[in-house]
């Protein structure tokens, strides 16, 4: 199961990649579940990671095709891996199709990767059924789907029950997309979310300091790396079109001064 952190901006990505997590996600924690950085924030994160693990950037709920399209743009000409596009206001699946095509058209021309972010609290946030997003996600041509919750007063699995993510997992797989789960989850869920098949698991407040607002934790993060187990052979997850090896050493940005700096930070 591979570890996917989320930053908020550089000096959260090279805890991040210090900790040893899998994928480094930007997003702004302040505006809700799927809430973009600015364009020039994300490629600070870029440069942070300068190319040691995979990159993916939030983009969001859709809106309109047009607008979808070009934030893909945007971001893929940061050098992001992947983008996470929701639909949280949307609950047409028609509607959801044509967001879909309009933002994997883009992907395509640009060289990343979609993948379509369903809600597990789906009705409050008027968006469609996680079943329908898979659905939605296999017709795109998608590269996979997240499970998460847009409003974090409640864990995942406090509204989900392990069988039926289990059910939406296998549908995932079923249809070739890679399933990542996120939501509030904290290490001691890892081994739940490990048992039900899940390919990535996506944390941001178990990691940080001070909550999903704070700063991430070099530490943290290395004790959730541990707990999600050994990350797949990437031969295992190319069927599902996931994650490359992680065969990048760490770029020379994260090098001894900025791992004091972090030691320094984790004692304060």
């Amino acid at each position: 199961m591979q570890l996917l952190i989320s930053v908020a901006g550089p000096a959260d990505a090279r805890a991040a990649l210090l900790g040893g997590g899998d994928v480094i996600d930007a997003k702004d924690p302040r505006h809700g579940a799927l809430g973009p950085v600015p364009l020039h924030r994300l490629a600070s994160i870029r440069a942070a990671v300068a190319g040691a693990r995979p990159l993916s950037a939030a983009l969001g709920d859709a809106a309109s095709e047009e607008t979808l399209a070009g934030a893909v743009a945007a971001a893929a000409s940061l050098g992001v891996a992947f983008v996470k596009v929701g639909f949280a206001g949307v609950v047409s699946e028609t509607r959801a199709r044509r967001l879909a095509v309009a933002a994997q058209r883009a992907a395509t021309e640009v060289g990343t990767r979609l993948v379509l972010v369903a809600y597990a609290d789906w009705r409050r946030a008027k968006s469609l059924a996680p079943a329908r997003v898979v659905a939605v996600a296999a017709n795109a041509g998608a590269a996979g789907v997240l499970l998460d919750t847009a409003n974090k007063g409640a864990p995942l699995f406090t509204i989900e029950s392990p069988v039926s993510v289990a059910a939406w997992i296998v549908a995932a797989h079923a249809a070739g997309l890679f399933a990542a789960l996120a939501g509030g989850l904290s290490g001691p869920e890892f081994p739940l979310a490990r048992s039900l098949g899940v390919d990535v698991v996506g944390v941001r407040g178990a990691a940080c300091v001070g909550g999903r607002t704070g700063r991430v934790s070099r530490t943290r993060v290395a004790t959730l790396r541990a707990l999600a187990g050994a990350a797949p052979a990437p031969r295992a997850l190319a069927g599902r079109g996931i994650l490359a090896e992680r065969d990048v050493e760490l770029p020379e940005i994260v090098g001894r001064d900025d791992e004091v700096l972090h030691a320094a930070r984790e004692r304060a």
